[in-house]
């Protein structure tokens, strides 16, 4: 068995958690979610989850999902009433607080844009190349972050992407390319789903499954990620549950297994007890909506800027 190297540093992982079959997500994806994973999968037969020395935990091999999926995902997650394409979500309130008037606002992997709505002191730019047709505004753009770069690289005063790194196979270059696109100075946002959390406890739970989630965070990753990439850290927090994301908090209350060494299993009493905790978090979730209390949060945010300074420059960097 080969070890594979992290994502992230490049350093071989620490430890092999388990081997999840491909055409047991696949199956899953088909027959609970409608979403077919199997083209997204050509030629794996399993997936290795692995953790890195800093704590993240990441696929190999990393399968991302093509547009056939997602658009079958989230059509049926709408369709059921899972998902609002108008939701307003806990991580927009925290990243907008750091938003200025005017600033210049890039927003990586928008979906149908719905940060703007959370920023309208701002000039905001989206970019999705899966949901651009669906946002219904200018503001949101059918292209990549590489391509964009090469007109508007240093030009924005605040990047974001949220929930988008742990959707594509190498996020190191696509975090690098967007301190690339804030200027000097300028903040980088990003907010990921993390190890550990309610929705890692939840059996056979495909978000957090190729070709959806292909990495699980910790903020050691985060840190890294941003050294790696130039950028200074100001801050990780943990994302508070919000109306959108709370289902998973009382999925996970209500599921009779809970997950902590193996996360995805072929067996009946697995199924059950994601059945289970479905349909009495959703009970939950109708009465008790928004939960209190503290606990590890929906996700994390990683706050860093761009420095001032060139890297490799004489002096400490300054930032505004």
């Amino acid at each position: 068995m080969t070890t594979p190297l992290c994502p992230v540093t490049g350093e071989p992982a620490a430890r092999f958690v388990q081997w999840v079959d491909a055409r047991f997500l696949a199956s899953l994806w088909k027959m609970t979610a409608g979403a077919n994973a199997r083209p997204s999968f050509a030629g794996v037969a399993r997936f290795g989850l692995w953790e890195s020395p800093t704590g993240l935990h990441f696929f190999d091999p990393p399968a991302e999902g093509d547009n056939e999926f997602y658009t079958g995902f989230y059509g049926r997650l709408l369709k059921r009433g899972l998902w609002r394409s108008d939701a307003r979500r806990q991580e927009f309130a925290d990243a907008a607080r750091r938003v200025r008037p005017g600033d210049r606002v890039l927003d990586v992997g928008c979906g149908f844009g719905n940060f703007r709505h959370s920023v309208p002191q701002a000039r905001y730019t989206g970019l999705d190349p899966h949901f651009a047709g669906y946002a219904q505004s200018e503001d949101v753009r059918n292209e990549m972050l590489r391509d964009h770069l090469q007109a508007h690289a240093g030009t924005y005063d605040a990047v974001c992407a949220f929930q988008v790194i742990e959707h594509v196979r190498e996020p190191l270059p696509l975090f690098a390319e967007m301190v690339q696109a804030a200027r000097p100075g300028g903040l980088v946002m990003v907010t990921v789903p993390h190890i550990p959390s309610a929705m890692l406890r939840i059996p056979n739970f495909l978000m957090n499954a190729p070709p959806h989630h292909l990495t699980w965070w910790t903020p050691n990753a985060l840190a890294a990620l941003a050294a790696r990439s130039g950028a200074t850290v100001e801050a990780i927090d943990r994302v508070d549950w919000d109306e959108a994301d709370s289902l998973i908090h009382w999925i996970e209350r209500c599921s009779f297994i809970r997950c902590s060494k193996q996360y995805f299993r072929s067996s009946l009493l697995w199924h059950v007890a994601a059945l289970t905790g479905y349909l009495g978090g959703r009970v939950l979730h109708r009465i008790r909506r928004v939960p209190c209390g503290r606990d590890e949060g929906s996700s994390l945010m990683l706050v860093a800027r761009r420095p001032v300074r060139p890297a490799g420059s004489r002096g400490p960097a300054i930032l505004p």
